[in-house]
Formats: C-alpha cells, structure tokens, sequence
C-alpha cells in the first residue's frame, strides 16, 4: 500500500461504515467469490478523475492494485462517451460491496475535473489562473480539491491558516480594514500572506495604501475591474471573485487579472454518467 493509499485508508472506512454493510453479516458470508471480469462504461464526454479514490475502495477490501494500471493512463484524459475501459477481475463478492463507494466517488471526481476544465480552456490563453475555494462538501475536501487540479484548476486553500484572508465580517469585528490587517500581522505566523477581499474602489485604495499583496475583487464588475486594474501595484496579484459562472467568465478575462476564484467548481458541477459493470469469468 503506497503513501496515497494509506493517507485515504482513514476516509475510505468512513464511507463503508456509512453503507452499514456490518449488520447484516449472513450476507456478506453467503455472497459468491465467483471471478468477474470488470469493466467500467463511460457514458457522457468527461474527463476522468478520481483514481486513488477508485483503487482505495478495492484496496480497502484487499484487492490490491486492482484497476490502478488500466486507469492510470487515462487520470485526467479527456474521453468521449461511449469509451470502455476494462479493470481487470475481482470475486464477485468484492465487487458488489465496493462497486457503489467507488463509483460515487469517481464520479464526484469526474464532475469537477470536467466542470473545471471547461473554465480552463477559457482562462489558458489570457494565462488566468482558475481557483477553488473552501466551499466544499464536508468530508470530501481532498478528492474534491484533487479534481480541480486534475482538470487544470489550482487551490486556493485548504484550510484558513493556509493563508490569512480578510473578509466582510474581519473588518465588522475588528473595526475595519487596518484593525484587521493589524490582527493578522500580530498573530506570528511570519511567512503566512494575507489576501484582501475588497468590495469597492475605496476599499482596493486601502489595500494599495496598507502594502496589500494579494487583493480579492468581490462581486466587481468588469467595468469596475478595468478601472481599478489600472492602479495595480508592482508585485501584487488580483484576483476575482463572486458569480462568475461559464457564461460570464469571458468578461473577466481582463489584462492584469491573475486569477479567478469560483466556488461552483466544487458545489455546483454538472453530473457526468459513468458505469462500472462486471460479468461472470468465461
């Protein structure tokens, strides 16, 4: 078992006690261990994500190294639907008890590397940057920031002391803006940046007064976006955020953005349509 493996072992029992498959032992005991041959359907064009997470729920079940050849050389391909992958065999008893786990999450997977490979091919050729956010669905942080990456995305956080970023309800608590920055500053975490959200002119003009390196325009416009682009600071990066969604994505694709950050990579990609089918050994 490699290191990825043993760092998803923890999760992956999570999601088989959530089957509850333990109360009904008699079951489980009398389920064949009769071979099959596996194969997964690709059903919708996507790209496909979500490996480790596949090959985790059979090495969960000891099947070790099942599928991790035949999908390695297709994590984060684009394939066409109607593709057909063949696994390799499994008793039929390991099948059925891990095929539902591990399609769920190979899916999960596939829907956002596909969703966030749409933004990307948008973004390249402005050389904007797609992010994630922590809007993610509990439990599933990893894989679902995983395939952001997989898709071409990047991170934004992981988790908050990744960075220490300023919103909304930092400046209400602490008494605005540079009370804020005063706090985070004063915490001792010497080599942890501070980001900025800002929601207005006035607002970017205290970021550029402050030393700001990393600034958040929050529900800009582009109109409004041009027009404090313009001030950029040498060294600074600017990044959008709030709403831009596929359609509106072209309009924010302004010289001298860096990135664009959308929370519906996580919570909002569209479902692709996988199956994984098996059938007895001839």
């Amino acid at each position: 078992m490699d290191l990825t493996q043993i760092s998803l072992k923890e999760d992956i029992a999570h999601y088989f006690k959530e089957d509850d498959l333990s109360r009904n032992l008699f079951y489980l005991e009398k389920l064949p261990e009769d071979e099959v041959d596996c194969n997964l359907f690709i059903k919708s064009d996507l790209v496909l994500a979500g490996l480790p997470w596949f090959q985790g729920t059979f090495e969960y079940l000891g099947e070790n190294g099942f599928a991790g050849e035949a999908l390695s050389q297709f994590e984060g391909n684009y394939l066409k639907k109607g593709s057909v992958i063949p696994l390799g065999s499994l008793p039929f008893s390991k099948a059925l008890t891990g095929e539902r786990i591990a399609l769920n999450l190979l899916q999960r997977a596939s829907n956002i590397a596909t969703f966030t490979s749409h933004f990307v091919a948008k973004a390249k050729k402005y050389n904007v940057k797609i992010l994630d956010t922590r809007k993610t669905t509990p439990g599933l942080r990893s894989l679902e920031k995983y395939s952001v990456r997989i898709g071409g995305g990047f991170n934004h956080r992981l988790g908050q002391t990744d960075m220490w970023m300023i919103k909304d309800n930092h400046k209400t608590f602490f008494g605005g803006i540079r009370e804020a920055i005063a706090f985070f500053k004063g915490v001792g975490a010497f080599y942890t940046p501070i980001e900025l959200e800002v929601h207005d002119e006035d607002e970017f003009q205290v970021a550029l007064q402050e030393g700001v390196e990393h600034v958040m325009l929050d529900n800009f416009s582009p109109d409004q976006v041009r027009k404090v682009i313009q001030k950029k600071a040498p060294g600074m990066t600017i990044e959008i955020s709030g709403g831009v969604t596929l359609d509106k994505l072209d309009s924010y694709l302004i010289p001298g953005v860096d990135a664009i950050s959308v929370g519906a990579l996580t919570y909002g990609a569209p479902a692709v349509d996988i199956s994984f089918k098996y059938q007895r050994k001839s």
